[in-house]
C-alpha cells in the first residue's frame, strides 16, 4: 500500500503545545498531582507521558510517577499482525492501587489498542480511576471509549492514515495525515 502526505496536522511547535495543554488540562481536571500517575502505551504513548511528566513537573514542581505498558499480548488481532510478534516489557514500578491512572497514547482510531490497555491495566492492579489521554482522535470507533483528554480531533477517511513521527523514534516531530494512493 502506497501512501501519500495529504496535509501536515502539527509541527513540532505544534507538538510541544498540544502536550502542554494536555499536562495542564490533566493536573486541573485532577487538582493536582497527588495520587496522579501516568503510563504510556507503547510505542508512541512512551514519549509522549514522558514530555506530560517534564511539564507537570515544571508547572507544578512535583514528579508525577510514569510507567510504560505493552499491549502486544492483550491485542484483539494478534494473530493477524505477525507470525512472531515482538513482546516488550511493561514497566509500571510502582502499586497502582488506587490511584489515578493516566493512560498516554498518541492515536485514538477504533478503540481496540485502549481496551487492551485496559485489560493489560487490571492485570496488574486496580487503580480508582483510568483517564484517557491522546494527541490525535480520529474517530471511526468500534468500541465505545472515548478521550478524556484530546491534543486534537483529526476527522478522517477510512482511507487516511495519520503518522506521529516524534523525535525520540523518529527524528522529527510532526502529525502527518497520509491517504492511500490507488494509482500507483
Amino acid at each position: 500500500m502506497l501512501l501519500r502526505e495529504k496535509a501536515r496536522i502539527l509541527d513540532a511547535d505544534g507538538i510541544r503545545r498540544v502536550v502542554t495543554r494536555l499536562a495542564h488540562e490533566i493536573v486541573e481536571q485532577n487538582q493536582g498531582t497527588k495520587d496522579l500517575i501516568l503510563v504510556g502505551i507503547r510505542r508512541r504513548g512512551v514519549p509522549l507521558a514522558e514530555r506530560m511528566q517534564k511539564m507537570i513537573e515544571e508547572f507544578e514542581k512535583a514528579t508525577v510517577p510514569i510507567g510504560i505498558l505493552d499491549i502486544t499480548l492483550y491485542r484483539d488481532d494478534l494473530n493477524t499482525i505477525a507470525d512472531h510478534p515482538v513482546v516488550r516489557t511493561t514497566e509500571i514500578p510502582f502499586d497502582i492501587e488506587g490511584k489515578t491512572l493516566v493512560l498516554v497514547d498518541d492515536v485514538l482510531y477504533t478503540g481496540r489498542t485502549v481496551r487492551a490497555a485496559l485489560d493489560a491495566i487490571m492485570d496488574i492492579g486496580r487503580p480508582g480511576k483510568i483517564q484517557l489521554a491522546v494527541l490525535i482522535d480520529r474517530g471511526h470507533r468500534e468500541l465505545p471509549i472515548r478521550a478524556d483528554y484530546v491534543g486534537k480531533n483529526v476527522p478522517t477517511s477510512s482511507r487516511e492514515v495519520v503518522s506521529v513521527r516524534l523525535l525520540e523514534m523518529d527524528g522529527a516531530d510532526e502529525v502527518l495525515v497520509k491517504e492511500t494512493d490507488y494509482d500507483a
